[in-house]
């Protein structure tokens, strides 16, 4: 079936809801399945487009009521069979979920379906937040749905799409796509994924827990078919003959950002667009930014036709090549293999650099999987009438193929060696094997993890017997051998006598119950929640931070840094530094070499309060068992850029962390996030409200994104604005009146003024212009003038966190939307004898509610 693509410059269709209008109306009797099949068909047409075989064949299984296992290539058609589902199960009056691996999909898959069904019955839940949560068609990833399942004794689930099955299989996650199938026992379900392997043990399980018939339908044609073709010519060359004979667009396969970097620069040499190309790329470059660090030098390259691809780039990067991509502008995308799922590329040949990669424990050659995943996205239905996936022979192989040439002419030559790290060798048999072989089968993730076991006891309080037995049938029916399921009762039974010792689990009798059932002790319920485990221990563990403390902010800050995930990059980073630092000073002390290098293995990166962190997570393991000591990861970023008042630019080049933005940008949002989800309003007081704002501030004027779309699902409006299409929520909604929350208003004069403070002590007077409101009448020449007194007689200016204290700034409101804001100047002796002071007026509100609101007055004595 073809589909074909939106263009890149469209703005988002009007609702029509086209498939609400084909079912019945409220109170009406369901649809028989003919009327359904017929409905939905019809509907198809209307599209222009028509079904193919393996489409019929898997609806036609689903309106007989049957399980289905859907394992078709790429871009043949399993959405459409999805929306059948969905569809059906609305028709019948009842309630369907889908669910995929990441939030990003679940959110545009919940706006295309609000799009077909009409937004009153779609909704969407995430760890964020939720919009509509009881619509008849719910998105949502696969652990929301699995602690749906076992909280629930009767969980209101009748159908469910599981898109991106092969998670099944993922070590960390994998146990969300596998409790779903235990414990829903009244619902259908529909596994979808193109490389789902040997399903056979998955779908007598689902057969035998429900009751009902599991088909199965594989092996479709691929709509686009595939070439495959082994190089031993260089990289450039490959590339460049790939090019010229029309198999552009082209993906190049890279296993690491650095390579994808690299080879994006590499690809700089060659000139793959013509004048013509280029001079559109600039048109649609126009008004784009590339004012962060690595801005510049991503330009670069796409201006000449070179995308880059990965997740080290800042989201509105990758936006933005896949935006010139869908039109046709860049002839090549290097990036990285984890290209997929929410990358919304057109590629007519995907090409891999290499056949291994390191897997997180050793470097190995690709998985079965991977290599189908990655090789399925060349080839575009309704453009390409063929997909080429090229494999390009190792580096050295290449060289010695050259090398023997030359030996062939007399000359002496030196082959070249393999890489001694970081490579197992692969050859064009390699390549045969990998597209011949099917993908391996999915091995169960399955474990009885704390968090299943206190969820069930929580869900089953009513119950006589327990949460406990039912993790038992659980066990029973889990995947696996009888070994395994032997393993599983003991790991759950000591888990079970360690939530005991601790004393979260009660042994409770019923009279006339010759047995007895176990149950939460008072206080669990209250303790433990969905939310991440570490979130109660940082609850736990605030009322033990003085308030009166200068640092309390920070030390709050600190707390949250030390529950979120750690950002490898960024935390090399911060220890090679610590450690080169630690050298220059050992060879300042004269301390010999050997001695230097075992002080040397001591060296941590910046972790703030690491004994107490250490300290009060001990005591709180120990109450709180299932938490697992290795989870505190005390740290400093953002508490770094807060107590010197970095920006994102700043911190970046300080670290040499360009090519890693999206990593820094994306640890700045949980960490905000964090603060403002789990750190109750009892516990802010003005300094922690400014750090809120300097974070908030900080990544919204980087990217905005990360934070609009979080910030808009904890907005109750966001329920009723959210309905119709992207444009439109971002139209009805909009943000709130700045001034709408008085303290955090306050917290963003201050952290505007700090801002302006800053850039005064660092002399940098066109960034104080710019952080002054549009319109200023100062220039950076008047700045310097006005501030060429206050250098007279003082050397510097106190930046510190001590000197950015709420005492020392000042907010009042002079009428109505207008206010005063004054910033103490503190210099080198702790004095003040200066001060900066603007008005702000927001009689008209700002055309950009994050443009600065500063009007400066006067800076002076």
């Amino acid at each position: 079936m073809s589909t074909p693509s939106p263009s890149p410059a469209s703005g988002p269709e009007p609702l029509r809801a086209p498939l609400a209008a084909l079912l019945p109306p409220a109170g009406a009797p369901p649809l028989p399945p003919d009327a359904v099949l017929d409905r939905f068909v019809s509907w198809v047409a209307s599209t222009g487009l028509s079904l193919y075989p393996h489409q019929e064949e898997a609806i036609l299984s689903l309106l007989d009521g049957d399980h289905l296992v859907l394992s078709t290539p790429t871009g043949s058609g399993k959405s459409l069979v999805a929306t059948f589902l969905h569809f059906q199960a609305m028709a019948a009056g009842q309630r369907s979920f889908y669910t995929c691996p990441i939030k990003a999909l679940v959110n545009e898959k919940f706006f295309d379906l609000c799009r077909l069904f009409g937004p009153e019955n779609v909704g969407m839940m995430t760890g964020d937040g939720a919009v509509n949560r009881d619509a008849p068609i719910v998105c949502c990833t696969a652990e929301i749905l699995m602690n749906l399942a076992v909280r629930e004794a009767e969980p209101p689930v009748d159908a469910v799409v599981m898109d991106e099955f092969h998670y099944y299989g993922d070590r960390e996650r994998g146990v969300a796509w596998q409790v779903p199938l235990l414990v829903l026992e009244r619902a259908r379900f529909l596994l979808m994924s193109a490389t789902l392997g040997d399903t056979r043990a998955i779908e007598a399980s689902l057969r035998e827990v429900t009751g009902r018939e599991v088909a199965a339908v594989r092996n479709a044609a691929r709509p686009v078919p595939l070439e495959h073709e082994w190089r031993e010519t260089p990289l450039h060359e490959t590339i460049e003959e790939l090019v010229t004979s029309s198999r552009a667009p082209i993906y190049l396969v890279n296993f690491t950002q650095r390579a994808a970097a690299e080879q994006a620069q590499n690809l700089m040499s060659a000139n793959f667009s013509s004048k013509e190309e280029k001079a559109r790329i600039a048109e649609a470059l126009a008004g784009a930014r590339f004012d962060s660090p690595y801005g510049k030098e991503l330009q670069r390259f796409l201006r000449h036709g070179i995308g880059l691809h990965h997740a080290g780039l800042l989201p509105r990067y990758r936006l933005l090549v896949e935006k010139l991509a869908q039109g046709g502008l860049l002839k090549v995308v290097s990036g990285t293999d984890t290209l997929g799922m929410g990358v919304n590329i057109p590629i007519r040949t995907v090409l891999f650099t290499q056949l291994c990669k390191f897997d997180g424990t050793k470097t190995a050659i690709l998985t079965s999987r991977d290599f189908h995943q990655i090789s399925g996205r060349a080839g575009r239905k309704g453009f390409d009438e063929r997909g080429y996936v090229v494999a390009q022979a190792p580096e050295h192989v290449v060289e010695n193929k050259k090398l023997a040439e030359k030996a062939a002419a007399g000359k002496k030559v030196v082959k070249k060696q393999p890489p001694t790290k970081g490579y197992v060798h692969f050859d064009r048999n390699t390549f045969q094997r990998l597209q011949e072989k099917e993908p391996e089968a999915l091995e169960s993730r399955f474990e009885p993890t704390f968090a299943l076991l206190v969820n069930l006891l929580q869900s089953e309080t009513t119950r006589v017997g327990g949460g406990y037995g039912r993790l038992v049938e659980i066990i029973a029916r889990s995947h696996g051998n009888d070994y395994v399921r032997a393993r599983h009762r003991r790991v759950a039974a000591q888990r079970l006598r360690t939530l005991r010792a601790a004393g979260l689990v009660e042994v409770r009798r019923i009279e006339g119950y010759r047995g007895a059932y176990l149950r939460p002790a008072s206080g669990l319920q209250r303790d433990f929640s969905l939310f991440h485990t570490l979130a109660l221990y940082l609850l736990d563990t605030l009322p033990a931070i003085p308030r009166e403390r200068e640092t309390y902010a920070l030390d709050v800050l600190s707390m949250v840094e030390s529950i979120l995930e750690d950002p490898d990059v960024i935390l090399w980073k911060q220890l090679d530094r610590a450690r080169g630092e630690a050298v220059a000073e050992m060879k300042a002390r004269g301390m010999e070499y050997d001695e230097r290098m075992a002080e040397l293995e001591k060296v941590e990166y910046p972790k703030p309060n690491r004994d107490f962190v250490y300290a009060t997570f001990n005591e709180f393991a120990a109450k709180h068992p299932w938490v697992g000591a290795e989870n505190i990861r005390p740290k400093s970023v953002a508490r770094e850029m807060v107590e010197r008042f970095m920006t994102f630019a700043d911190y970046v080049r300080e670290y040499e962390l360009q090519r890693s933005e999206g990593v820094v940008l994306r640890y700045l949002s949980e960490a905000y996030k964090t603060l403002v989800q789990t750190v109750p309003e009892t516990y802010r007081d003005d300094a922690l409200l400014d750090v809120i704002a300097f974070l908030r501030a900080t990544v919204r004027g980087v990217d905005s994104s990360l934070i609009d779309e979080w910030e808009r699902m904890r907005d109750p409006a966001y329920q009723a604005a959210a309905v119709d299409a992207r444009a439109a929520v971002a139209a009805t909604l909009g943000p709130p009146p700045v001034w709408a929350d008085p303290r955090a208003f306050a917290a963003r004069i201050r952290n505007e003024l700090h801002a302006l403070l800053v850039a005064l002590a660092r002399k940098d007077h066109a960034a104080a212009v710019a952080a002054l409101a549009p319109g200023a009448e100062w220039t950076p020449a008047s700045l310097e003038a006005a501030m060429a007194p206050y250098w007279e007689a003082h050397p510097r200016i106190d930046v510190t966190p001590a000197a950015r204290r709420p005492h020392n700034t000042f907010v009042k409101e002079l009428g109505p939307r207008r206010w005063e804001a004054v910033q103490r100047i503190v210099d080198e002796a702790g004095e003040v004898d200066w001060a900066i002071t603007c008005e702000i007026d927001l009689t008209e509100p700002p055309r950009d509610p994050d443009q600065p609101l500063l009007a400066l007055v006067r800076v002076g004595p």
